[in-house]
């Protein structure tokens, strides 16, 4: 992961969403609407103010803990492609020997009428980095830029 050009992009999630972003556990996000477009590239995670409501499918993230900072960018992640819900693949839709480039959908990407904004690559800020999060994903400040790509190390 490299400094791009362009200005990083960030996203503000609900923690322990957030959390699973970053220590590698959650590969989706799933948003009501395609709110990354057509970018595709590095993406900071901003940990929420206010948290989300208790997910039975995934317990083992609850109750909140020490590790769910709030108001602080945590880390961040490679936005690597996008789809609605309905072009998921499942295991029984693949034929056993087809080689299918994506896969069955992720155990965290939803059903419902959704989009799956898939990331990878994560990397943990060692010192989050105060930030107040907004809807959507948009371009970070240079001033914040600078201070997430001190702790992200080149690949």
């Amino acid at each position: 992961m490299t400094a791009m050009s362009e200005p990083l992009r960030v996203l503000t999630v609900r923690q322990p969403w957030a959390w699973a972003i970053i220590h590698g556990q959650k590969d989706v996000e799933n948003r009501v609407r395609n709110i990354a477009g057509s970018y595709r590239g590095p993406v900071a995670i901003h940990a929420a103010l206010t948290g989300a409501n208790f997910d039975w499918r995934h317990p083992d993230l609850w109750p909140f803990d020490k590790r769910h900072i709030t108001g602080h960018i945590i880390g961040v992640v490679d936005l690597w492609n996008v789809h609605h819900a309905s072009d998921c693949l499942t295991d029984a839709e693949i034929l056993p020997g087809t080689f299918v480039a994506e896969g069955p959908c992720s155990p965290w990407a939803e059903e419902d009428n959704v989009y799956h904004i898939m990331l990878r690559n994560p990397q943990v800020l060692t010192t989050p980095v105060p930030y107040r999060g907004a809807l959507g994903l948009r371009r970070m400040a240079p001033h914040f830029e600078a201070l997430v790509w001190e702790q992200v190390r080149d690949e």
